[in-house]
This record gives structure tokens, C-alpha cells and sequence, in this order.
């Protein structure tokens, strides 16, 4: 069995983890809104008003800490005023984007935030800056956040809501280099400083502006709007938008469930990149704002799969397996490693499309195998990440060669606490751990990487005690077996 050391410093603290690494993203797209989350209040599915209380209660098993709303891509194309009032005179409008299907308004602003109530998180709010006006951001603004008198705050009492919401989260644009208007870096920082301007702060309310930042490698992004922004002024924070596609080819991107082994290592791979980009634009940032005041928001993030058959293509739906597992556990650790810079990451998206936490069946729900690593993650939210080293092994095939372990180590009052995973299809790893006296271990793991839950069936991929450890008084040594993810609490 291969062996390879983990070496923690608990002396040396680094940066505090943000629960809001954890954060999910919801798009008007495919069931994701309807079916997935909400059914309306006369669905004979169990609801509170209107909100699925399966994937409600599901959502607040896994700590769910704050969700980005309506998009992504509908972003651009969507105008609040058509998602309030009398559900049955709201303006239907086509979803160009994904599917080209009518969508009704029925969930709009008040929705998405009594569904932030009950789960208990964040909102956070992408503002339609492709296709909307300055006005209408701003007003926008206004009627979620001002508690005074206004014609557009007496509009929200009107449609049932007196007192003014809190508002933190607010994204100016989304992927404006891309469908949100096709800009250039220069064209859209100068827009971004006039429509940031009108996003004010009301009623004690206080908006951290996110910026829309880089696709993937497009440093050059990066590097114009640091430079044409001023951080003490203009924004809080900038996306970074990244999708693991694994094949490379975004016309043939493969299937969730059924890969060669050699498809699954190109796949990890290329979701280990994540961890060169943001050390490349934390780098740009850096440059333009050594204090690191502005935050990296990874808001979309996740394994994009060609969608099942039989499916709409536009829904973007696929099944959830063991590899998923792995590429979340990956990624959440790269996130932990660089919690200096990065405040927030959404994973694409909470239910029914991409890589979700849940997945929804008429009255069936189906928890995925990344439903289970967010619920291992939990004890990282807030804690401080402390150094660690991890002597690695390698794994991979003729085509690409990796490290097989992934690691993130935390300390809260709890305790500290090691999530690992071990991405070799073929080898176990014996991992010693500078530290003793373990209090407990979970693992998930499947017969296969290929493994999924499935509705109707018994969970194949869920979260177990693990006790294949031992401990001598200083160290602790633990079974880390091939394609699992495994974490450790240390008293």
C-alpha cells in the first residue's frame, strides 16, 4: 500500500474560512426554480408557501449559507418588475437562454426571498445589467432594501411585504464578457462604475458589489478591470466563473456516469486547474490592491456533463456520481487553501442542473453524492484554516499524472478538522497525521466512481462513520482508500 504524510501546524494560523465557500447558485433554468424548488402552494407536494420542504430541509441539513439568484445567463434578460404582484397578471417572457420555454414570473423577488427565509442564508442577487437600465437596478435596489416612504417602497408594501429586506450580496452583471452583452474588459468597467454608482445603501443597508470577473484563464480580464476599478470605491469583490468539462470540448462534453477511467482521470485533471487560476488572478488582484480588500467570488463552479438522454438539452440536467464527489471535495479544499482571497463560491447549481446537491422527481428527491461532501465540509464554515503539508503520491495514467490526495485542515472550537480525498482509482493510501487522538471519522465512498443514487433505490454514495484508523499518543495513522473522501476530527 502507498504511503504518504500529512503535516499539520497548529501554531501557525492562516485565514478564517468563509462560510460562504459553501454557497449554492439558482437559474431560471430547467427544473432548477420550478419543480425543483418551488411548486406552488397548491401543489399536493409538501411545501410552505409555494417552496419544496424536502429540498428546503435538505438545503439547511448541509448548512446551506447563502444562494445566488436569478442566474447566471437569465440574469441579463430578467426584469424584476415582472416577477411581483398578482402571480396570475405577471408578464410572460421567453427564456432565450435555456430552452426557449415561457417562463411565468410566478417566482420573483418576494419568492426567492421567503425561500432565503426558510432556509436560513444569504441572499444573493444578480443584477440584470446586459439588458436593464440604470434605473432599473436602481430602483430595484430600492424596493428590496428602503424602509422609508417612496412610491417604489409603498409598491412592496402593496404586494404584501412592509418591512424592507436585507440585502448584502449584489452582482452588477454576469458573465459580461460573454452572454451578458459580449463586452470588452475596458467597455464594461466603465458601465460598471455608472450603474454602481445608483446601487446605494438604504435604510442602513449595506451593498458588497461584486464585479463580474474573469472566464476561467482570461487574465487579461482580470488585470483591466483591477486597473480600471478602484477598490476603496468601486467594488467589494469579482466573480470567477470555471466549469470542469470533461472531455475539453464543450459540442461533446460526456457523459455523468459513464467514463473510460482514462476520461475520469483527464476529468481531475482539469478540475486541479482550479487551483492555478486563482492563484494566477489572486496574484493580478494582489497587484492592484495589495491590502486584499476586494474578494475572489468563484459563484460558479462545477462539472458540466452533456445532459441525460432523453432530456431537454436546454435544461442542462444530469445525474450526480462518485467522480462528482471527488471533483467537489477538490475544489472545496482548493477554496479552504486559498481563503485569504477567495469569500465566495456557488456551486452550479443547487437542484436539477449541473452538478446539484439534490435532485427532484415529481414528489421524490434524490440527495447526490455532493450533497454528502457539503454535509462532511459543514465543520470548515467559519473556522480558521492552519497550516498543513501533505507529502503526496502520485496517481493518474499515460495521459495525465496527478496528486492523488486532496487536503484541508481547519481548527474551530471544536477541535481540527481534515478533509482528504483520494482521486487514484486503484490505489489505497496509508496516510500518517502528525496529530493524535482522533474523536471521529466520516467517509464516503462507492463501489464504483461511476456509482450514483438514483430514485426508487437504495443511497449507493452517502456519508458513513468510518474506524479504519489507529492511533499511538502523537500520530494517527488512516486508511485513505482509493476514489473516497474521508475526514478526520482531532481533539
Amino acid at each position: 500500500m502507498k504511503q504518504a504524510q500529512l503535516k499539520i501546524d497548529r501554531e501557525k494560523k492562516l485565514s478564517k474560512v468563509s462560510k460562504n465557500i459553501y454557497g449554492h447558485f439558482s437559474e431560471h433554468l430547467g427544473r432548477c426554480i420550478y419543480d425543483g424548488i418551488y411548486v406552488g402552494e397548491d401543489s399536493k407536494i409538501k411545501n410552505i408557501n409555494g417552496m419544496r420542504s424536502d429540498v428546503v430541509d435538505a438545503l439547511k441539513e448541509i448548512g446551506t449559507p447563502v444562494l445566488r439568484w436569478p442566474g447566471g445567463c437569465f440574469a441579463d434578460e430578467y426584469h424584476w418588475k415582472d416577477g411581483i404582484g398578482e402571480k396570475s397578471k405577471r408578464r410572460k417572457m421567453i427564456n432565450t437562454n435555456w430552452g426557449g420555454t415561457v417562463e411565468d414570473n410566478s417566482f420573483g423577488t418576494h419568492e426567492f426571498f421567503e425561500l432565503c427565509e426558510q432556509i436560513g442564508c444569504e441572499p444573493y442577487i444578480a443584477g440584470n445589467m446586459g439588458s436593464g437600465t440604470v434605473q432599473e437596478m436602481s430602483e430595484w435596489i430600492e424596493y428590496m432594501t428602503f424602509d422609508g416612504e417612496s412610491d417604489i417602497a409603498n409598491l412592496r408594501r402593496k404586494n404584501g411585504r412592509d418591512k424592507a429586506w436585507k440585502l448584502k450580496y449584489f452582482g452588477i452583471g454576469n458573465e459580461s464578457w460573454g452572454c451578458g452583452g459580449s463586452m470588452s474588459p475596458e467597455y464594461y468597467s466603465d458601465v460598471y462604475r455608472q450603474y454602481q454608482s445608483f446601487c446605494k445603501n438604504l435604510s442602513g443597508n449595506q451593498i458588497y458589489k461584486v464585479a463580474c470577473g474573469p472566464n476561467a484563464d482570461d487574465y487579461n480580464w482580470t488585470d483591466k478591470i483591477m486597473s480600471r476599478l478602484d477598490p476603496n470605491w468601486h467594488l467589494n469583490a469579482i466573480s470567477l466563473h470555471y466549469y470542469t468539462i470533461p472531455t475539453g470540448d464543450w459540442g461533446k462534453k460526456g457523459s455523468a456516469t459513464e467514463f473510460s477511467d482514462a476520461e475520469y482521470y483527464s476529468t481531475i485533471s482539469k478540475t486541479l486547474y482550479m487551483d492555478e487560476l486563482i492563484t494566477k488572478h489572486s496574484e493580478i488582484m494582489k497587484k492592484y490592491d495589495p491590502n486584499g480588500r476586494v474578494k475572489l467570488f468563484v459563484d460558479e463552479w462545477g462539472i458540466w456533463c452533456d445532459v441525460e438522454e432523453g432530456t431537454n438539452p436546454g435544461f442542462l440536467y444530469q445525474q450526480n456520481s462518485m467522480r462528482d464527489a471527488i471533483i467537489a471535495a477538490i475544489n472545496l479544499n482548493i477554496f479552504n487553501q486559498h481563503s485569504d482571497v477567495v469569500g465566495m463560491a456557488n456551486i452550479a447549481q443547487v437542484v436539477n442542473v449541473l452538478q446539484s446537491v439534490v435532485l427532484t422527481d415529481g414528489e421524490q428527491m434524490v440527495k447526490t453524492p455532493t450533497f454528502y461532501v457539503f454535509k462532511m465540509f459543514k465543520p470548515h464554515h467559519d473556522a480558521t484554516l492552519i497550516s498543513s503539508e501533505i507529502s503526496n503520491v502520485s496517481t493518474g495514467d499515460n495521459q495525465n499524472e496527478m496528486p492523488a490526495l486532496s487536503c484541508s485542515v481547519t481548527e474551530s472550537e471544536g477541535g481540527i478538522f481534515a478533509t482528504i480525498s483520494n482521486c487514484s482509482l486503484n490505489d489505497d493510501i496509508t496516510l500518517t497525521i502528525n496529530q493524535g487522538n482522533v474523536a471521529s471519522a466520516q467517509i464516503i465512498t462507492a463501489g464504483s466512481a461511476r456509482s450514483y443514487n438514483d430514485f426508487g433505490e437504495d443511497e449507493k454514495v452517502t456519508l458513513k462513520d468510518y474506524a479504519d484508523f489507529r492511533c499511538d499518543g502523537d500520530s494517527t495513522e488512516i486508511i485513505i482508500p482509493r476514489c473516497s473522501v474521508v475526514s478526520v476530527k482531532l481533539q
